[in-house]
């Protein structure tokens, strides 16, 4: 039974299947993707074009009555439309069902029934909107057989419908490729490198922040106000209730219409109430556009150079940019990405509208199995860090789960907390160095017994990754009975490409890095883990270990971090003054300070 690719879009939805070597979509009537609107009249429900063509027409009763982007509206408990409480994952199930609908009667393919499907999600989709979608899309009949981030799912089906895959790989390998996807929900961004087979993602980022419906939002606003100062308007005339909805359609319109003219008049009839002429009538020019645009522009562009630098690499380091979505073919934003990378490195593709949905039935026609990019480990103490997950997992698909569990000790219960702090490498794959940089997941705190000597109180931890590709970790201290959860959502993952080559998928777990400590930048703030795997009197801090046990220092030749730990955080044995008072001379060259730690407290 074939599987299909699917991308729900905030805009637009669209339905796509791979057919010997080529990708079959199912555009509607006007050969563009399923608009992602739903209308509601009494008993009837109305999705797509149709419903979308409500926004533009008035004296409809339709007032109220028309969902535009209902994924945004996911998460949320309900909704009022129409003056009718209804549930956004209802709302969402209406569009699946009708853009399943629709390909399953297309005549292009018989028999179709679309009832399993890779579907593709923001890579800054939080896990229960994930979760709410997978559930949208069973009431609608079809099965999420995985998740596919949507610039990675482009990327994909960039590659495999090239007219040689095989030279376009040999072209990019181990070559830097963003993918930089702006639609009208969200700016989505990937940085991939082709590696042993496999499209391994370096980064991500994303933001609901700069989403194309934001710029119909500035659009319209302005129109407004520039319709009001023509007529000189007072800000106390009202506007007809679906005004501003219809007003809203005709902007998204004139966005798209900039992008070939240089002109477009905005006219929307019955707009204003209570005055004599009650159109609407603006002309608005590319340049108008630009300049209401410009700062959500400048905003989205800013975040390339933002994950860039977070990853360590400059815009001289990518070999291509592919940019989907449709707010990349403003004039505005295809120039910005020029001036980044150079004309002959930026690639906007023509089918940007599909790209993602064909690279997602790609995806499901190879059978293309996410794996983890890059290790989940735990910070442990000294700077050591012990993989919880190894890149090269492969993840979950429908109805499945990979878990695993840990016996942690805790090197130093003074403060009363257990301290767990996830963490990952910037580099992908499973052969990560000690001193790599480390990018922060998420910290949960646990109780633990202050009074319990080092390594006497074992704490738990539990960690998996269902088939949302969400990661949910739990702590808990067995005496003290203190737990603490959290939920990671933005990993980074690889598809393997039909090369043949297996690359490190299939990854064992890799040793404990126990040497050296991870690179900080500047200004940062650092936990100091309290956490061990196995123990070893060299992790504990040195005033704690003196507690437990003085003859540590006199029997052995202990690190010289710990001699230093012990001296900080006791008072100098001639003057009593604290380590770091400016007043205390009795201390201050290394070699006194080390042959005062090793002299036994009696003598001092």
């Amino acid at each position: 039974m074939a599987v299909v690719g699917f991308d729900f879009g905030t805009t637009n939805s669209l339905i796509s299947i791979v057919q010997g070597d080529r990708v079959i979509s199912f555009n509607d009537e006007q050969g563009s993707p399923i608009p992602s609107v739903v209308c509601y009249e009494g008993s009837k429900t109305i999705v797509g074009r149709e419903a979308r063509e409500r926004l533009s027409k008035a004296g409809l009763g339709v007032q109220g009555n028309v969902v535009r982007s209902p994924k945004t509206l996911l998460g949320r408990e309900s909704v009022f439309v129409g003056g009718v409480e209804r549930s956004p994952v209802d709302i969402v199930r209406d569009v699946v069902q009708f853009v399943r609908k629709f390909a399953s009667q297309s005549r292009t393919i018989r028999d179709l029934s679309a009832d399993r499907a890779v579907v593709t999600i923001p890579v800054n989709m939080e896990g229960r909107r994930r979760a709410l979608l997978r559930d949208a899309f069973r009431m609608a009949g079809i099965g999420i057989v995985q998740f596919v981030h949507e610039p990675l799912a482009a990327l994909y089906g960039y590659l495999r419908s090239s007219e040689d895959m095989a030279a376009t790989l040999r072209l990019f390998d181990r070559q830097l490729v963003l993918v930089f996807d702006w639609g009208g929900g969200t700016l989505d961004l990937t940085l991939c490198r082709l590696v042993d087979g496999m499209l391994v993602q370096v980064g991500n980022d994303g933001t609901e922040d700069v989403g194309g419906d934001l710029f119909d939002e500035a659009l319209r606003n302005e129109i407004e106000r520039r319709a009001r100062v023509a007529r000189k308007l007072p800000d106390d005339i009202e506007v007809h209730a679906d005004a501003r909805s219809r007003l809203m359609h005709e902007c998204e319109k004139a966005k798209i219409d900039l992008s070939g003219r240089s002109n477009v008049t905005i006219f929307v009839p019955t707009f204003f109430h209570g005055v004599d002429d009650p159109a609407l009538d603006v002309t608005l020019s590319r340049e108008d556009l630009e300049g209401i645009v410009f700062n959500l522009v400048k905003h989205g562009i800013a975040r390339i150079e933002s994950l860039l630098e977070r990853e360590g690499y400059s815009t001289a380091s990518v070999a291509l940019c592919l940019a989907t979505g449709g707010m990349v073919n403003m004039p505005i934003v295809k120039a910005r990405l020029h001036e980044l990378f150079g004309p002959q490195r930026v690639h906007v593709s023509e089918r940007s509208a599909s790209l993602i949905s064909e690279g997602a039935a790609w995806v499901a026609h190879d059978d293309a199995r996410l794996h983890l990019a890059k290790n989940v480990e735990l910070s442990l103490a000294r700077n050591s860090y012990m993989p919880l997950l190894c890149a090269g997992l492969e993840m979950p698909t429908e109805g499945e789960v990979r878990s695993d569990g840990f016996s942690i000790y805790c090197v130093d219960p003074t403060d009363g907390h257990g301290k767990f702090q996830l963490v990952s490498p910037h580099r992908a794959g499973p052969m990560v160095m000690a001193d790599d940089k480390r990018r922060v997941l998420s910290n949960m705190v646990v109780n633990v017994d202050s009074k319990a000597a080092p390594f006497r109180e074992r704490l738990q931890l539990d960690v998996e990754i269902n088939d949302n590709l969400v990661l949910f970790a739990k702590a808990w201290s067995p005496i003290q009975k203190g737990q603490a959860q959290v939920e990671v959502h933005d990993l980074e993952f690889a598809l393997s490409l039909p090369s043949g080559e297996r690359g490190w998928k299939q990854a064992t777990r890799m040793q404990d890095a126990t040497d050296g400590g991870p690179a900080h930048g500047v200004g940062e703030l650092v936990m100091r883990s309290n956490l061990a795997a196995s123990e070893n009197n060299a992790l504990v801090p040195g005033e704690v270990l003196y507690r437990f046990d003085p003859t540590y220092f006199q029997q052995f030749r202990p690190p010289q971090i710990q001699v230093d730990e012990r001296l900080y955080y006791e008072p100098c044995s001639y003057c009593r003054r604290v380590s770091n008072d400016p007043l205390c001379k009795c201390a201050s060259s290394p070699a006194t300070r080390t042959t005062q730690a090793i002299q036994p407290r009696a003598q001092q």
